[in-house]
């Protein structure tokens, strides 16, 4: 098991987090680029050092990179959470610009890697609740979002992908019995061409069979992602957080009859 990993693992399994030694570039397996180099942080505004946010963990879309996340929260929500946005691990091939999320077994372990890496370093800079991490990805990064939560529901409160499918090989349901509890946010444009109405019922219908809770949301929009979604996204997430309490029965104080 990677260092990385292991060390996620591991904190998150405590009551409490304590602090965690710095990584150093031993940390990093498999050629792959310092992982603490490949992803940016979102900072709430007026940030309260005392408040653990909840964290979101964004994973970019297809040809952009980890600086989408501070282009994406400010239409989330700018006070709510702490973010952190890892970048993809295939650089895409001219003329496209950014990076990708390539669904094969090598890259899925970089991604996972990265996923962890992101986490740790946002942990280390912000007060972050373990209990409340988030992973979210738009179209690829939704893809990947679901491998990575599936695959690891422990380390998460859910998962939300926009315009994203489920992955369809490399047994992203392996660890079936735990990943059934996890909350599941899907998003999707009704004249989508990446991931169409088709297609979401197909995952819809997978969901359902595997006993997963979850909320789907289609938009009268192709395959953008909109501000109506995001604000969504802010509300779904408020919702796992604080969920709403039931109305307490106020007693009658009518005289009872005799």
């Amino acid at each position: 098991m990677n260092r990385i990993q292991q060390l996620v693992e591991e904190e998150l399994d405590r009551s409490r987090w304590a602090e965690m030694p710095e990584l150093t570039d031993d940390d990093d397996q498999g050629g792959d680029p310092d992982p603490r180099s490949c992803h940016c942080i979102f900072t709430p505004k007026h940030y309260e050092r005392n408040y653990a946010y909840p964290l979101i963990v964004w994973l970019h879309g297809p040809d952009d990179d980890q600086r989408q996340v501070t282009r994406v929260m400010p239409l989330v929500s700018d006070r709510n959470y702490v973010a952190v946005g890892p970048c993809g691990t295939v650089e895409a091939e001219p003329p496209r610009r950014g990076y990708l999320w390539v669904q094969d077994a090598e890259q899925i372990e970089r991604a996972e890697q990265r996923v962890l890496a992101a986490i740790c370093s946002a942990r280390r800079c912000l007060n972050v609740s373990r209990r409340r991490i988030f992973l979210a990805g738009y179209r690829q990064g939704g893809t990947m979002a679901y491998r990575i939560a599936l695959a690891k529901p422990h380390l998460f409160a859910g998962v939300l992908s926009f315009g994203g499918a489920f992955p369809n090989n490399l047994r992203p349901l392996s660890n079936y019995h735990r990943a059934r509890r996890m909350n599941v946010f899907l998003a999707a444009g009704q004249e989508a061409s990446e991931y169409g109405e088709a297609d979401v019922c197909r995952d819809l219908r997978l969901f359902h069979a595997a006993g997963m809770s979850v909320c789907l949301r289609l938009y009268p929009c192709g395959d953008e992602l909109t501000t109506v979604m995001l604000a969504d996204m802010d509300r779904w997430i408020m919702e796992q957080v604080a969920p709403p309490r039931a109305p307490v029965d106020q007693p009658s104080h009518r005289t009872p009859r005799r």
